[in-house]
């Protein structure tokens, strides 16, 4: 893992600099990291927690940057020696990677002296935001496929290398089942997918001619792009005849691929044409600007397509560029004082935080096994099953829906103690697999793109508390 201290906003460093002033660096402070709602995720998946802790991990200032900082002229040198030695040794708390969450639950929770708290916010977020993006967009597009396979092909299309590798690893959590990154691939142990290009197919003097080719180099594992010049007239009937060719050598051809056209049409006479001529093992893959919506309109039109490859509007995350992540702070503890619970008000509710340090619980339903709802509780409390559970909406206080018969997972989960590992972390192939299990944990009604069951997420009563006499509390202050 790189070194990614310097990879912060300059303001952090001016307030670590005011910190240090004014004397603060035995004050605790918690953070908590959280996105807002939005109009196009109803739901996000955990990711990027590993790549965090690493980052963590590994912070420390180098001979490099501590000069680079006194060029800039805005630190003295005693700042400059305190950074020399800075080093993170607090507390984090997070979700397990590949959860559920939804907006306002804390993600990740830091509990640290306040100056080792302040300065991590810039790389967590940018960490955080961007793979659980990828992982969400991924989730979706992977949820319309309906157990169909989902290859992730965004290299090209990418904002940049750092976007193409770690948005290969976020699609693949959220449920793609390859890649065609060979660098994700071997960093995080990844199975890779390729077939070829139009240009492959242009560099030949015939569309035959360049089929055999290609089917001479990879005869166990052929796979044949059948739209360069003409789909139905000339690409399917020159791959079919390779195909033959192959199957009399005692090969066993794999796929097509349709690149582009209607795609809902051309899958149907190509899966016409592979079948009369006795291909009916032959999977049609289709690629093309696809994303979760386009799927779902070739699902309803009845296309006959077995692999999706989706490329752009996965890496990209498309139809929502930023995922909107927030690092805000919830408790400070003053030297030799009383913690004190902080919250930032606005006129957009949305915008509004919750004070303290809390732990997120998930309440399942003991007769049908799904997740039901969520419970954002003081860090202390304890949910007893054995008593009825209330669950309440945020601000339409009559809505309410209560549990009798039910179990609570407490999903935050203590990552590092004192700047060290509790236990090691979780490899990818864990996390893809719990990633899978907690999706399936909740009904489809949850999951779906167009008006989406909306699950039910409320704070503790005690929290709830706090929260409010906070709000009146600072309004009397301030007017």
């Amino acid at each position: 893992m790189r070194n990614l201290s310097a990879l912060t906003d300059l303001y952090q460093l001016t307030m670590l600099n005011g910190y240090f002033k004014e004397n603060k660096l035995e004050d605790y402070a918690v953070f908590d990291l959280f996105f807002r709602q939005n109009e196009q995720f109803s739901y996000s998946i955990a990711c990027g927690i590993v790549q965090a802790i690493e980052y963590i991990q590994n912070l420390s200032f180098t001979d490099e940057d501590i000069a680079y900082l006194r060029r800039l002229k805005l630190f003295e040198e005693d700042f400059l020696k305190y950074l020399k030695a800075f080093h993170f040794t607090g507390n984090v708390y997070a979700v397990p990677e590949g959860s559920v969450i939804f907006p306002h639950e804390p993600i990740l929770t830091i509990e640290a002296p306040l100056l080792e708290a302040q300065f991590v916010e810039t790389t967590l977020l940018n960490i955080i935001n961007h793979q659980t993006l990828i992982a969400t967009k991924s989730a979706r597009i992977c949820h319309e496929a309906n157990g169909k396979k989902v290859f992730e092909l965004g290299a090209r299309r990418a904002q940049g290398p750092d976007a193409a590798i770690y948005g290969a690893r976020a699609a693949m959590l959220g449920g793609c089942s390859a890649t065609s990154n060979i660098y994700a691939g071997k960093a995080f142990g990844l199975p890779v997918i390729g077939t070829h290009a139009h240009a492959w197919v242009m560099s030949f003097d015939s569309e035959l001619e360049a089929f055999r080719a290609y089917a001479a180099l990879y005869p166990n594992n052929c796979t044949l792009l059948v739209d360069t010049y003409n789909t139905l007239k000339s690409g399917i009937p020159n791959a079919i005849q390779v195909f033959q060719e192959l199957k009399e050598k005692g090969y066993t051809p794999k796929a097509i691929r349709l690149d582009s056209g209607d795609l809902a049409y051309l899958s149907k006479e190509a899966r016409k044409m592979l079948d009369s001529a006795g291909f009916t093992e032959i999977k049609i893959m289709a690629s093309g600007d696809l994303d979760e919506h386009i799927i779902a309109s070739l699902k309803n039109q009845g296309a006959k397509i077995d692999i999706y490859g989706v490329g752009t509007k996965l890496i990209t995350s498309a139809n929502m560029p930023a995922l909107g992540g927030v690092y805000k702070l919830v408790e400070l503890r003053p030297k030799n004082k009383d913690k004190i619970y902080k919250i930032k008000l606005s006129n957009n509710i949305n915008k509004l935080t919750t004070p303290a340090m809390k732990v997120v619980y998930r309440i399942y339903n003991n007769e049908t096994s799904k997740a039901e709802a969520d419970l954002i509780a003081l860090q202390d409390e304890e949910i007893d099953c054995k008593k009825p559970l209330t669950i309440t909406h945020p601000t339409e206080r009559w809505k309410q829906h209560t549990f009798t018969n039910f179990t609570v997972e407490k999903l935050t989960k203590l990552i590092m103690k004192n700047g060290k590992l509790v236990k090691p972390l979780p490899t990818l192939q864990q996390s893809i697999a719990y990633a899978k299990e907690e999706l399936n944990s909740f009904c489809d009604e949850y999951k779906r793109l167009d008006n989406p069951h909306v699950y039910k997420v409320d704070l503790s009563d005690k929290l709830y508390t706090i929260k409010n006499n906070l709000i009146a509390e600072i309004k009397d202050k301030n007017g």
